[in-house]
C-alpha cells in the first residue's frame, strides 16, 4: 500500500503509544480524530485537478516571456481531499466556540452572531475605503456613534479611532503626548512604566524614542505611590500604567497618582486592555487620565485581531484630543465627513500630529463592537463588568486552598484571578499544569505572566461563562493541581491525548520552519 487511506495515512505515520496501556493504533488515528499530514504529504505532484492549456501564439506574448517552464509543485488533489484536509484541520482547532478560553489579560469572550450578521450586512461588508464620502453615510454615522459611545463611558474630550490594534493604539497615545509636549516646547525624555505592566507599554515607550524607567509595585500588587512620587521630575513625559493592572488588582490610588503626574507638568496613559472590568463602574477620565486605548476585542467582544485587523481605539483628555491624529468623522449640516487634512479651517485649533494608518479604522470591528453596545445598553455593559469581576472571584476562592494566591489576601479580585506555581512538587512547573489542562479538554491560562509573580498563571473567565462551566473548569484545575503538589512526575509528559506531544517550543519560534521541503 502506498497511497493515503481516507485520513492521509501513510504506511510510516508515527501511531504512538500513550502510556503502558495503550498500544497505539495501526494508522496514528485515534477515535474519529484523524491523524493528518501536511497537505504536502497527500496526493502526488504529477496530478492536478485543473486542466489548462499551454500557452501558445497570442497567449504566449502576452505573458512576454515569462511562462513558467516547470510544474509548480503543489499536490495534485480532488475537491474532496482538499476540503476533507482542512476540515480534519479545523478540528484540532481550539475555539471560544468550543470551549471556554480562560486567557488572562487578553480575553477571548464570546461574540454574538447578531454582531456577525451586523457587520456583513450590504453597505458594511463591502465598503472601499476609497468611496466617496456620499455614498458612506451610514458607515461614518456608525463610526461617529460608537466614538460617542466611547468618549461616554469614559469621560473623555476626543478619541482617536483608525489605531488597528491595543499597542498601536498606545504608540498613538505616546504620540499625542509627544506632540502636546513640543507644541509647548517642552522636551522630555522619560516614561515611567510600573513593573507589573503589559510588556506593549515599555516597548511602545522605547518604540517612540522614550527612555523607559521601572516603577516597582508594593507587596499588595499594586504601584509604590510614594516610590513613583520620588521618580517624578521635568524629564519625565508620562506615566503608562494599566487600570485594572496585570495582577487582576484596581489600582485604588489611581487619582493620587494623576494628580501627582499633572502636578509634574506630565501626562497619565492608561493601558485600557483590562477596561471590561470596570466598564459601566468607572470613567476613566475622572480618574485623571489623559490618553487610554479600548481593546474592541476584549470590552466589547469583537474578534481578536492579531495585532492586524482588530481595532484599538484611543480616547483623549481635552488636553491632548487637539493632537488625535488624521483622519476624523465630523459631523455637519449636510452630513457626515471625513477630515483628511492637518490645519482644516473648521476643525477649531486641531494640530492632528499625523496618521495612524492609510484609511479610517477596521469597519467590521466598529459595526461589531456598536452592535454589542447598542444590544446591551448602559445598564447591560455594567452587568457586564460586574458578572466579569464576579466569575474572576468565584474561580479564585474555588482554587486558593490547593493553589497559591500571592495577592489574595488583599481583598477580591478584579476580572482575573492571578495564582502561582509555589509548592508545586520538584521539577514540575505552570507548563506542566497548562499542558495537563489541554489533556483535559481546557485551553490553558495565561502562563508566566505578570512577571511579579513566579511561575505566574493568570485567569480570566469573562462575564460569558456559565457557573456549571466555570465548576468544569474549577474540577479539572483543581485535580491537576493537587498532582503538582504531590509531585505527580507524570505531569511533566502532558499533553497525553493532545494530537501532538509537548513541543520544543523554543526551537520552533527561534528556527521555524516555514516553507515544506522534501
Amino acid at each position: 500500500m502506498s497511497t493515503p487511506n481516507q485520513s492521509g495515512w501513510k504506511p510510516g505515520t508515527p501511531a504512538t503509544p500513550t502510556d503502558a496501556g495503550d498500544q497505539g493504533t495501526i494508522t496514528g488515528n485515534r477515535g474519529l480524530m484523524l491523524e493528518e499530514p501536511l497537505l504536502f504529504e497527500l496526493g502526488t505532484r504529477e496530478t492536478c485537478g485543473v486542466d489548462l492549456p499551454v500557452p501558445s501564439g497570442a497567449a504566449s506574448a502576452r505573458l512576454g516571456g515569462l511562462e513558467r517552464d516547470g510544474g509548480i509543485g503543489l499536490p495534485g488533489l480532488s475537491e474532496p481531499e482538499t476540503v476533507r484536509h482542512y476540515t480534519r484541520l479545523s478540528r484540532q482547532n481550539y475555539a471560544i466556540d468550543l470551549g471556554i478560553f480562560p486567557l488572562g489579560s487578553c480575553t477571548m469572550k464570546h461574540n454574538p452572531r447578531l454582531n456577525e450578521k451586523v457587520a456583513r450586512l450590504p453597505g458594511f461588508a463591502d465598503l472601499h475605503p476609497l468611496q466617496p464620502e456620499a455614498t458612506i453615510q451610514g458607515a461614518l454615522g456608525v463610526i461617529a456613534e460608537l466614538g460617542e459611545w466611547l468618549l461616554r463611558l469614559t469621560n473623555m474630550a476626543g478619541v482617536a479611532m483608525s489605531p488597528k490594534a491595543g499597542a498601536h493604539g498606545e504608540l498613538c497615545g505616546i504620540l499625542c503626548i509627544r506632540a502636546a509636549l513640543e507644541a509647548r516646547g517642552d522636551a522630555r525624555e522619560v516614561i515611567l512604566v510600573p513593573d507589573s505592566a503589559h510588556g506593549t507599554n515599555p516597548a511602545t515607550a522605547a518604540f517612540a524614542n522614550y527612555r523607559v524607567e521601572s516603577i516597582p509595585g508594593t507587596v499588595d500588587g499594586r504601584v509604590d505611590v510614594a516610590a513613583f512620587k520620588a521618580r517624578l521630575g521635568p524629564d519625565v513625559a508620562a506615566v503608562m500604567i494599566t487600570n485594572p493592572n496585570t495582577c487582576g488588582l484596581f489600582e485604588r490610588d489611581m487619582k493620587e497618582i494623576s494628580d501627582a503626574v499633572h502636578a509634574a507638568g506630565a501626562f497619565v496613559y492608561c493601558d485600557g486592555a483590562n477596561f471590561n472590568a470596570i466598564v459601566g463602574k468607572v470613567r476613566p477620565g475622572d480618574l485623571g487620565i489623559d490618553a487610554m486605548h479600548i481593546n474592541l476585542h476584549k470590552t466589547f467582544s469583537t474578534p481578536h485581531g492579531g495585532g492586524g485587523p482588530g481595532s484599538g481605539p484611543v480616547v483623549l483628555s481635552e488636553a491632548l484630543a487637539p493632537f488625535a491624529p488624521l483622519p476624523f468623522v465630523v459631523q455637519t449640516a449636510d452630513g457626515y465627513r471625513l477630515v483628511e487634512e492637518e490645519g482644516a479651517a473648521d476643525q477649531g485649533g486641531a494640530q492632528a500630529f499625523g496618521r495612524m494608518s492609510a484609511f479610517h479604522g477596521q469597519m467590521g470591528m466598529f459595526t461589531r463592537a456598536l452592535a454589542y453596545i447598542l444590544s446591551h445598553g448602559a445598564d447591560g455593559l455594567r452587568q457586564v463588568a460586574e458578572d466579569a469581576v464576579l466569575a474572576a472571584n468565584y474561580v479564585l476562592r474555588s482554587l486558593d486552598d490547593v493553589l497559591d494566591a500571592p495577592f489574595g489576601a488583599y481583598g477580591p479580585c478584579m476580572h482575573e484571578a492571578l495564582f502561582s506555581d509555589k509548592g508545586f512538587g520538584e521539577g514540575l512547573s505552570t507548563i506542566d499544569v497548562a499542558k495537563a489542562l489541554i489533556d483535559e479538554g481546557f485551553h490553558p491560562m495565561t502562563m508566566y505572566f505578570p512577571l511579579v509573580v513566579h511561575g505566574a498563571m493568570l485567569v480570566e473567565p469573562t462575564e460569558c461563562e456559565s457557573k456549571a462551566t466555570l465548576d468544569q473548569f474549577i474540577i479539572a484545575l483543581r485535580g491537576i493541581a493537587e498532582r503538582a503538589l504531590a509531585g505527580d512526575a507524570q505531569l511533566a509528559q502532558a499533553p497525553l491525548y493532545a494530537p501532538r506531544r509537548r513541543l520544543d517550543e523554543t526551537l520552533a519560534a527561534r528556527k521555524p520552519r516555514l516553507v515544506f521541503q522534501d
